[in-house]
């Protein structure tokens, strides 16, 4: 505790002192002490602490101190225990994220019947299953899990929408620590609709397995909305919400949609201001791009571009995305706010290290191209990278080419006319 309480020699800054308290707590945590110890410490030395504060620790936790992602995570549902209670409340005098329609109002909504499937629905299932494990009830929590991953497309959101713009304030720690940890819900609940479904005999594994589904979807619920959200709100503007709760529906939504679309309240523009042009306008629509082999309007090759059977998506040599095409039906979901944003901030922490690999065969040379396939659902997946390269071998970026191509496995014999 001493070096604790060194901290408060004049001079030193509130928000560090507090900073280095936080992290010497959390990283006697780390050493193994227990955590009832260290919260009786953490409430005598710090007291109340804000979401912006748990976020720069995250963050230094694993910049400065050098502590894995994974280790962070694992450490995260201890975190929580430590925090709970003790978060500072956030009062605002309008609060717009109250609002239907409002990206946050919606990941509450959405929250509150997952709540209602994981902790009424799914812990009733469980109880009966421990109980007799008949086929009835093997059904009913086969079906309790296929609705509860439905939560991908609420983490989803978090991961595409929300996470690209903290990113923009520097925030990168809670980020990939939330993002981990979401993939490993969505493992679990895979793992046991696998277990339910080969079942034999063993129900004290599984009904153990569907007990911490049930504890990590409420920490989950508990760090988005004492955390994550807060943090978001007080980062975001305005209009940087409003671009999210527009894409939203591009993903989806979990168990609840919004009942209408938000519109911020703004005080009217002053007559005679100028209209300010559209997002995407001022680039010369009208405009021609010459190619050596032919001539197309900006219009024209954006059509072009996304009458494609298949999703493209561009980085260029700074790992950078800078386009993906449009189509009708788009195998993974894009938002227009990964725009911008580096390719490894796109994917999960976990498979982070695949993409480095690649990339780096790519620039070094080593590879100009990289395929693979997967199942998803009733459709087979061939996806293609391409390194990029200029007419001196320059690199210049990577195509990601992505395609179902299930009906054409499923071709046979020949097509030499038309069809009727």
């Amino acid at each position: 505790m001493s070096e604790l309480i060194n901290n408060r020699e004049a001079g030193v800054p509130e928000q560090t002192r507090r900073q280095a308290m936080l992290r010497e707590i959390i990283k006697e945590l780390h050493a193994g002490k227990s955590v009832e110890e260290v919260k009786a410490r953490f409430e005598e030395a710090v007291g109340d602490v804000t979401v912006a504060e748990i976020s720069a620790m995250e963050h230094s936790l694993m910049t400065e101190e050098g502590i894995p992602v994974e280790e962070v995570q694992r450490l995260c549902s201890v975190h929580t225990a430590i925090f709970k209670g003790s978060i500072e409340q956030i009062h605002r005098s309008s609060k717009p994220e109250e609002q239907p329609g409002h990206p946050v109002h919606t990941f509450k909504l959405e929250n509150r019947e997952i709540e209602r499937l994981v902790n009424f629905r799914l812990e009733l299932h469980k109880d009966k299953f421990k109980k007799k494990a008949s086929d009835e009830m093997i059904y009913k929590l086969l079906e309790d899990l296929s609705l509860l991953l439905d939560l991908d497309k609420h983490y989803s959101r978090k991961e595409n929408l929300l996470f690209p713009y903290l990113e923009k304030y520097g925030i990168y720690g809670p980020t990939k620590v939330m993002w981990g940890v979401d993939d490993g819900i969505r493992s679990m609940i895979k793992e046991a609709k696998k277990a339910l479904n080969t079942f034999n005999g063993e129900t004290e594994q599984i009904a153990a397995s569907l007990e911490e589904i049930i504890k990590e979807v409420n920490e989950m619920i508990f760090k988005e909305e004492n955390i994550l959200l807060p943090m978001a709100l007080d980062k975001l503007t305005e209009d940087e919400w409003v671009r999210i709760a527009r894409e939203s529906a591009e993903i989806g939504f979990c168990l609840a949609a919004p009942e209408q679309e938000w519109i911020p309240e703004r005080a009217a523009e002053p007559e005679g201001a100028e209209v300010p042009a559209a997002e995407g306008e001022g680039l010369s629509p009208q405009g021609f791009i010459r190619f050596e082999t032919g001539l197309l309007s900006l219009h024209q090759l954006e059509t072009l571009m996304n009458h494609l059977p298949v999703d493209l998506t561009f980085i260029d040599e700074n790992d950078v995305v800078r386009y993906f095409s449009h189509g009708k039906e788009r195998i993974f979901a894009r938002t227009k706010a990964v725009i911008g944003r580096t390719v490894q901030n796109c994917h999960p922490p976990q498979s982070v290290h695949v993409v480095e690999k690649l990339l780096a065969d790519f620039k070094a040379g080593v590879k100009d191209a990289e395929d693979f396939w997967i199942n998803i659902k009733d459709k087979f997946i061939y996806i293609r990278y391409f390194a990029v390269r200029d007419a001196d071998g320059r690199y210049m970026g990577t195509l990601e080419f992505t395609q179902n191509i299930a009906p054409i496995r499923a071709l046979e014999g020949q097509k030499r006319i038309l069809s009727e």
